[in-house]
């Protein structure tokens, strides 16, 4: 049986018509869904019970347990999900003043072994359905209540573009007006640069953000440090983001997490201008974990350098402080991994 947070409106009103559903019934069903929330098709009161007797024998709501939730000393929170497979995932949920930020999982594991990265260190496990992805936004807004989720960012373990399909089809859930309704600007679709995909993202007026995990503008540093690189070069993600660029109004993020003593002189920030010319972009800074928590005042005046330096050449490049480091829910630690009693 079938979990009834697989389907799209368009895909739920198609396979509901071919059992003899009208239109309008399959977008009650939606709206009963995502928003009233409903978990039980016998409260659907609006459907016939012949009919709903029909989507209890075809569809099911998929089994989705919280297993552990932590919260930081900044409040972000953790959340540790069991999937029906008893296979486990991690999604974040980050506070700030004017906003509430999900970071969602699309895969068990990933493929591409960032070497700064836990989530692929444990190797690849699966692709997440759509159920599954949904199924995180879903649960930590009941958790949350009233606090409620503004934005949406793909960019917990996994990688979002390696599960395309599924990925798009939970994008096209959220942002449903007979549903969730999130708005557009509201999501962000980070990759390590998948370029085919890239360029059909381009072409599905989502009116999603993209962020792309870059972290070097040397195409044989960011190999070693990225090995998707080798087979995704730089100048051809370079290509494919340009691309992009010019039929979505949003800027492109270029996520780089500062490795000592690899990438951020002045001549790694040359380069990286010149790198991004022409695209529409901003830069978001991000300490790795052995410089945020260093005191060495060098190393502080080197990234103040390497960004100051940006923005002399007009890129926006913003020093991204660390939130959930304290519970491994900053970026690159998301694992999957908690230690608790069952």
């Amino acid at each position: 049986m079938e979990s009834i947070y697989n389907f799209t409106q368009t895909k739920l009103k198609e396979r509901l018509i071919a059992k003899g559903f009208s239109g309008y019934a399959a977008e009650q069903i939606f709206n009963w869904l995502y928003k009233k929330n409903v978990e039980s098709f016998k409260k659907m009161s609006s459907i016939s019970a012949g009919q709903r007797q029909i989507l209890s024998n075809k569809f099911c709501f998929s089994e989705f347990k919280l297993l552990k939730k932590q919260r930081s000393e900044d409040d972000t929170e953790k959340y540790l999900f069991e999937l029906s497979d008893k296979m486990i995932i991690e999604s974040v949920m980050i506070p700030e003043k004017n906003r509430n930020t999900l970071c969602v999982s699309t895969q068990v594991g990933c493929k591409f072994k960032c070497s700064f990265c836990a989530s692929g260190k444990d190797g690849f496990k699966r692709n997440l359905t759509v159920s599954e992805i949904i199924q995180q936004y879903l649960t930590v807004s009941k958790i949350i209540g009233l606090k409620k989720i503004s934005n949406i960012v793909f960019m917990g373990i996994g990688e979002p573009l390696d599960n395309f399909n599924n990925t798009v089809d939970a994008v096209r859930i959220l942002t449903n007006s007979v549903g969730i309704g999130a708005g557009r600007g509201r999501i962000t679709i980070s990759t390590c640069g998948l370029t085919a995909q890239i360029d059909k993202l381009k072409d599905l007026n989502l009116g999603i953000k993209l962020s792309v995990s870059l972290h070097s503008s040397d195409n044989d540093q960011r190999s070693k440090i990225m090995p998707a690189n080798k087979k995704y070069p730089l100048n051809e993600l370079i290509k494919s983001v340009k691309q992009f660029s010019r039929v979505n109004k949003y800027p492109v993020t270029f996520e780089y997490i500062l490795l000592k003593d690899v990438n951020y002189s002045i001549g790694d920030a040359c380069k990286l201008v010149k790198l991004l010319n022409g695209i529409n972009a901003k830069i978001n800074l991000i300490p790795a974990n052995d410089i945020n928590s260093c005191s060495e005042s060098s190393e502080r005046e080197k990234i103040n350098d390497f960004q100051n330096t940006l923005k002399r050449k007009g890129i926006l490049a913003t020093l991204r402080k660390s939130r959930g480091s304290d519970i491994s829910a900053a970026c690159g630690q998301l694992k999957a991994v908690f230690i608790f009693n069952k």
